[in-house]
């Protein structure tokens, strides 16, 4: 385990690799699992106050789940979430030509037409932040439908702290990627 002021980080974070791999997983992350990605509150008032610009990138389907639950919901386990159509796809996801799924909002980021991203869970995927009172667990998530993923990364040689490096810095700043990558180049030397 490596610790980074009050970040207990899991060391498959720099011992495993990943990097996605659409083509191969068609963006299965943002259709499987129980619920929407998870929200922090300062996410769920951006959600809200971007929605009627990035609306015009979402599926129909999308845009119906939001306006008849909400720009989020809650979920028992990790609270605010982003709505899900059908128990499945997030209602903010978009489906290309090629059925690979992405992010409406990432898209309307990438145009220009607003300054957020996409949650900050969904740009860390596969790490999982659980807080606690002290102190933040930084976990690597392992999931059935990112093997490509993780093929590709061996492939590669990129480690999962590597492919993450603009999300993790987005969530803990430069001077954390700094130590984390000063420690992980130390240890596998």
């Amino acid at each position: 385990m490596i610790i980074i002021d009050d970040k207990y980080i899991s060391d498959e974070i720099i011992e495993e690799q990943f990097v996605c791999n659409l083509s191969a997983c068609k963006g299965a992350c943002c259709v499987a699992g129980d619920c929407g990605a998870p929200l922090d509150k300062t996410e769920v008032k951006t959600l809200k106050k971007i929605y009627p610009k990035i609306k015009s990138y979402l599926r129909e389907d999308g845009i119906k789940e939001i306006e008849h639950t909400g720009t989020n919901t809650i979920d028992d386990e990790y609270g605010y979430v982003t709505p899900i159509v059908n128990k499945g796809i997030c209602a903010y996801a978009t489906i290309d030509d090629h059925g690979i799924v992405g992010c409406g909002i990432e898209k309307a980021y990438n145009d220009g037409v607003v300054d957020f991203k996409k949650p900050v869970s969904c740009h860390l995927y596969p790490i999982r932040i659980k807080k606690y009172e002290t102190f933040e667990a930084v976990n690597y998530d392992r999931w059935d439908v990112c093997k490509p993923a993780c093929k590709n990364g061996k492939t590669l040689q990129v480690p999962v702290y590597r492919f993450l490096k603009d999300a993790l810095i987005r969530k803990y700043g430069t001077e954390f990627y700094e130590v984390l990558d000063e420690i992980a180049r130390k240890e596998h030397q």
